[in-house]
């Protein structure tokens, strides 16, 4: 099995580099400086423990790849991207091809599944980073994270247990999962409070916004019938407490996902399908979401106007959410 990996940032880099640290056959597929870095110098995988330059091949684009039978595509770009890579790919890759959606949101193995015949998604559970090009950070160890996949929209299969089995010999935990889009919900749950941190800071999250946009999220899911993965089922609290951030180099991690988009100043963040998703299932089910509309407003206008992350006064978010749901009140 060879694993071609879309999106070889902060995830797709760190999956890949311990694939390969650990035997297996991995092509990346990065752009632009990142690209030209790995293909010049090779992967730098950097963790608690270790640092490590990686050779291993990379291409720029999916229409470089001799797909064959043996391939499995690990989606790994962040999903206000996934359109825009399934359309390069689904131009030279066969329609049976199994594809994988290590990405949050719920969102992408939709999209996926419009165009391929065979999807899985992946529950992430991985403190990553990708700052500078060339070089990705893991920052828990001696367990990289938790990469739970299960078919699309739920069941398992062959595929699906033979890449958990490559996973867990590579450094994660992984497990073939049935309900995998229970996972995803779970961790959708968890990715609401990435527009705390990346506007605010992590310490923000003190001060009840990542409560409140949470409150909104269950009960959206509640309202709308959808099941999710709880803290006491499947050991899913216990097994997340075995991936803890640690420091590399004496530096601890800055931020997650969201954060690394302002602080990289893409001009995109991926809100719009994390506190959006939830918004738009509070719109169809009567459910009022004045925390989560604040919180995906005010990130995609950080992003559009290249602010750091940490730029905006918690206060003044907490005021705007209070503006919003007497709103909604009137």
């Amino acid at each position: 099995m060879r694993f071609v990996i879309l999106g070889a940032g902060a995830i797709g880099g760190v999956i890949g580099g311990r694939l390969a640290q650990h035997g297996r056959e991995v092509m990346l597929i990065a752009r632009g400086a990142h690209y030209a870095a790995i293909r010049d110098r090779g992967l730098r995988l950097e963790s608690p423990d270790e640092s490590q330059d990686i050779r291993l091949p990379v291409v720029d684009a999916p229409s470089q790849v001799n797909w064959t039978s043996d391939d499995v595509l690990l989606i790994a770009t962040k999903t206000q991207d996934t359109e825009a890579a399934l359309d390069a790919v689904r131009t030279t890759a066969p329609r049976e091809l199994p594809i994988f959606c290590a990405q949050n949101s719920v969102a992408n193995e939709r999209m996926a599944s419009v165009w391929f015949t065979d999807v899985h998604g992946v529950f992430v559970w991985c403190p990553a980073d990708y700052l500078v090009p060339g070089q990705v950070q893991v920052w828990s160890s001696p367990k990289s994270g938790i990469l739970h996949v299960g078919r699309y929209p739920n069941g398992s299969s062959a595929v699906a247990e033979a890449v958990a089995e490559a996973l867990r010999a590579s450094s994660f935990i992984a497990e073939p999962k049935t309900d995998i889009m229970r996972w995803k919900y779970r961790k959708l749950l968890s990715n609401l409070g990435n527009a705390v941190d990346a506007l605010c800071g992590r310490s923000a999250r003190d001060r009840g916004l990542y409560e409140g946009a949470r409150a909104e999220g269950v009960a959206c899911l509640e309202a709308a019938g959808i099941s999710f993965v709880a803290d006491d089922e499947q050991d899913a609290k216990a097994l997340e407490s075995q991936v803890q951030s640690r420091t590399i180099a004496g530096q601890e991690r800055r931020g997650g996902s969201s954060w690394q988009s302002l602080e990289r100043r893409l001009g995109s963040i991926e809100t719009d399908f994390l506190n959006g998703e939830i918004v738009e299932l509070g719109r169809r089910h009567g459910v009022p979401t004045p925390v989560n509309a604040v919180l995906q407003r005010l990130s995609q206008e950080a992003a559009r106007d290249h602010r750091l992350p940490g730029s905006f006064d918690p206060d003044l978010v907490l005021s705007l959410i209070r503006i919003a749901s007497s709103q909604l009140k009137n």
